[in-house]
């Protein structure tokens, strides 16, 4: 596997002085939100032009870092036609920008039917489920167009919630150019965590041969909630997710999450020792 980590829990620094650190804490790959990772220029649509494409482009590669992941977590169930015309139009923004970039995926997680894009129970219901795919029909088939690959991230608290309710979105869409980001912890929540072990398997069975890439991450319990921390800080047990990755994933692109400058190395050498020991 490639082991990476999002840009911007690295240091506060201009990418061109981050990208060389994150290099030498070992990884070779990153999770890039533009608006989270650069601050020292505009990275709105109009921004997104071939020529900063290219130039990330080059600044990665220098420092052998692949782009797994360029984010782009925007609500397309918002009710609000025009914000909604609005989000659409920095997806195709984003997916046009990664088709230069060379970036593995566009990544995004699948929305609220609010404006807030806060948990509500109608997240879970058809009716939000049948707006979401209505909306994310025409970004896969830009994407289709552009050759870039999208990729959503199933989350407890947004409309797709489990791993039966992606693989009816995948089945609904039908496009190879659109597949999924594993984060396991991101499925659970307080009410099924002790229930993980069997979350975690009907998800690598039912998306397997559509996950792209993994996001790794732990949890804690604290006030009835689960709060996301570093890899080895929480209650995971990695090993099925590393036999899955070893047995079925090749080089995929595994990104560590809510890290710390301080944490992130360890965090590192934690995950590839639970790989390369496994068995499969």
């Amino acid at each position: 596997m490639q082991l990476g980590i999002r840009v911007h829990d690295g240091e506060k620094l201009p990418l061109e002085e981050l990208l060389p650190i994150l290099k030498s804490r070992g990884f070779t790959c990153g999770h890039i939100a533009l608006s989270k990772s650069i601050k020292e220029y505009s990275t709105g649509v109009s921004a997104l032009t071939p020529g900063l494409a290219m130039y990330l482009k080059k600044l990665f590669a220098q420092n052998s870092l692949d782009i797994a992941v360029l984010g782009c977590y925007l609500n397309l169930a918002n009710p609000d036609s025009e914000a909604l015309k609005d989000i659409t139009e920095k997806y195709m923004a984003h997916i046009r920008f990664a088709s230069l970039l060379g970036c593995g995926v566009v990544g995004t997680e699948t929305g609220a039917p609010n404006r807030e894009y806060k948990y509500e129970p109608a997240c879970h219901s058809e009716e939000a489920l049948e707006t979401f795919i209505k909306n994310l029909r025409p970004v896969v088939e830009y994407a289709e167009k552009m050759g870039v690959i999208l990729a959503i991230e199933p989350v407890w608290k947004h409309i797709v919630y489990s791993p039966k309710r992606a693989r009816t979105v995948l089945d609904e869409i039908a496009s190879p150019n659109l597949q999924i980001i594993f984060d396991p912890v991101n499925l659970l929540c307080y009410n099924n965590y002790k229930d993980r072990d069997g979350i975690f398997a009907e998800a690598m069975e039912l998306l397997g041969k559509d996950i792209a890439v993994v996001h790794i991450k732990d949890f804690v319990v604290k006030d009835n909630e689960l709060v996301s921390v570093a890899a080895g800080k929480g209650e995971m047990d990695y090993t099925e997710i590393m036999r899955f990755i070893k047995r079925d994933k090749p080089y995929i692109h595994v990104s560590l999450e809510n890290t710390s400058p301080e944490n992130a190395a360890e965090a590192r050498e934690l995950i590839r020792s639970i790989w390369e020991n496994v068995t499969v």
